[in-house]
């Protein structure tokens, strides 16, 4: 199943919770809640907002990092960066009824997720962003493709999310490569219209998708 996951940011029009209700209102159906830099009272109390607002749209809600923020509010689960907790002590907290999603930027890095048993990853970045610091290497479309058919010779099937300055005419390529979803930021939110812009990108996932 192909997805949309919308990783929250705030620029001079939106808020966290606000860019996130945009991406709702649009049709998607994962949204991620990062936000980086806060303190972990604010992360809280955007998250049991954003929580219920998840539950009305009927999205899957995930946190960035915070574990256990996470099992507190009973969130959807968690994703992890390369220097955040490991997901197998994550599951240890959160226990099997969580998502637990890990970052990759390479094809040793989900081979390592699989030894974590992650449920899915966020592969990237594509290209350059200004929505994360701290970047790694760019992969591009023959990173994707290199790490694609890699995974599956090794018949690895955990989905893999594409991240990193995607635009809406990367997402057929992108798809191309394998992967099973795309995560965006700055597209939508910086969008003229963030609502029709999420229906664009979903529908363009959707159309491109290759089972």
């Amino acid at each position: 199943m192909p997805m949309l996951q919308f990783i929250t940011h705030a620029n001079s029009k939106y808020n966290y919770l606000d860019s996130a209700e945009e991406a709702l209102k649009g049709g998607c159906k994962w949204i991620q809640l990062r936000m980086k830099d806060k303190n972990e009272e604010e992360i809280f109390t955007v998250a049991l907002k954003l929580k219920e607002r998840c539950r009305h749209f009927q999205a899957t809600f995930i946190i960035d990092d915070q574990v256990h923020i996470a099992k507190e509010i009973k969130a959807d689960g968690v994703h992890l960066g390369k220097l955040d907790m490991p997901p197998q002590e994550a599951r240890k907290i959160l226990g099997n009824g969580f998502i637990i999603g890990g970052t990759a930027n390479s094809f040793d890095d989900i081979l390592y997720l699989k030894e974590q048993k992650a449920d899915y990853i966020g592969l990237g970045p594509f290209r350059f962003t200004e929505t994360k610091k701290n970047l790694s290497p760019i992969l591009g479309i023959e990173g994707y493709h290199r790490i694609c058919t890699l995974r599956k010779e090794c018949g690895i099937n955990i989905p893999i999310v594409a991240i990193g300055g995607i635009t809406d005419k990367d997402i057929a390529p992108l798809m191309a490569t394998g992967i099973e979803g795309i995560a965006l930021s700055g597209t939508i939110l910086n969008a003229k219209n963030p609502v029709s812009e999420t229906e664009k990108i979903i529908h363009l996932i959707n159309r491109n998708y290759h089972d």
